[in-house]
């Protein structure tokens, strides 16, 4: 038991009976509304998702995709291969910074993470989960599994916001001013959360607040939230450990400039090629090309935002608005955002079920809680 818990237990009143304790009827309704929450958010993805796929013509894409040159259809295929290995680096290189660790391991914790974010509803929570999943497969103690998920989401977000801002800077004028709020938003949001987190990893007295916050966030994950928020209330009692392997690897350039290298593979020169690839292979225009990957990440930052679960129906919809704006035919635009996300997020969210069936996200809890 936590210095918290056992305070709490020596202060708190005398439970109440079990005849007169409102608690499981309190329970049960934040179950009801948690469920509902989910059904609304799926029902606002279906429908950005309906909304998206109304313009394009399937018959006449299909036709044009079976003409397209084998050429661009095998450089697609090689960009995701070289997509999935930049992925899973980012990983390599923060696990590998303390321990050695496999590249299958580093591959095997993101293809995990990547479909819990897709199946909670909130973001936010599913990069909750991450500490738990590095432990699990890396074998790392939990302060140390909690500092590199925190080091990872730090710099992933300050690295999105700041680019983000750059393609909102060099397009805000083309854009619909509903579709730039929205983006600015998302994209101020990026950056405030990198800045956080990075701050209170290197400034120990800004860290107690944040993993306040974020025990009120893990609450909201279903079915184990109760669990998942008893676990970071421990996390204070790391803080000078995870602070002080948080300021080892962050000031090393050996770390943040490979991990760097890797978000923007993931990111942008990727996602950028097989987006450009689509366009040539579709008939469609985007200029100047070399902006595209600046492009992607300003119109995928919507999915920062609590709407659908991974942002799912949201950033197609986002994606579609901006590259029409920008001169792409919207029945182009659709289908070539519907493709990349297909296989830049989709495709390693499903990859993902596969080790994820070997795990009991529950029981791992209750081991973590317990210890």
């Amino acid at each position: 038991m936590t210095d918290r818990g056992r305070e709490s237990a020596a202060t708190d009143p005398e439970p109440e009976s079990a005849a007169t304790d409102p608690e499981p009827e309190s329970a049960g309704t934040g179950r009801l509304k948690r469920r509902a929450l989910t059904v609304v958010q799926w029902a606002v993805a279906l429908g950005a998702f309906w909304w998206v796929a109304r313009d394009v013509d399937w018959t006449a894409t299909a036709d044009q995709l079976a003409t397209v040159e084998p050429w661009i259809l095998l450089a697609i295929l090689g960009v995701t291969v070289l997509e999935f290995g930049s992925r899973f680096s980012m990983w390599y290189v923060l696990l590998n910074a303390r321990e050695a660790t496999p590249l299958g391991t580093t591959a095997r914790i993101d293809l995990v993470i990547k479909f819990v974010n897709h199946v909670i509803p909130s973001k936010a929570a599913g990069h909750s989960v991450a500490p738990l999943v590095i432990r699990h497969y890396a074998e790392t103690d939990w302060s140390e599994a909690v500092t590199v998920a925190a080091l990872n989401t730090g710099l992933y977000a300050s690295l999105y916001g700041w680019v983000a801002l750059a393609g909102v800077g060099l397009f805000a004028t083309r854009l619909p001013n509903g579709v730039l709020v929205v983006i600015a938003l998302s994209t101020g949001l990026y950056i405030v959360a990198g800045t956080v987190i990075v701050l209170a990893g290197r400034r120990l007295e800004l860290a107690g607040s944040l993993f306040t916050g974020l025990e009120r966030v893990a609450a909201g994950v279903p079915r184990i939230g109760g669990r998942l928020a008893g676990l970071a209330g421990k996390l204070p009692s790391f803080t000078e450990d995870s602070a002080a392997v948080f300021r080892d690897l962050s000031g090393r350039p050996s770390v943040v400039v490979p991990y760097a290298l890797g978000w923007a593979g993931t990111l942008m020169v990727f996602p950028g090629l097989r987006v450009w690839l689509l366009l040539t292979g579709l008939g469609g225009e985007f200029s100047p090309a070399i902006a595209l990957p600046l492009v992607l990440v300003m119109a995928y930052s919507v999915t920062i935002l609590p709407l659908t679960p991974g942002g799912v129906g949201v950033a197609e919809a986002s994606a579609t608005l901006v590259f029409t704006s920008l001169g792409v035919a919207p029945e182009v635009a659709g289908a070539v955002v519907l493709v990349d996300r297909t296989f830049g997020v989709y495709l390693p969210a499903l990859l993902g079920w596969i080790p994820m069936t070997d795990l009991d996200l529950a029981s791992l809890l209750a081991g973590e809680t317990e210890s």
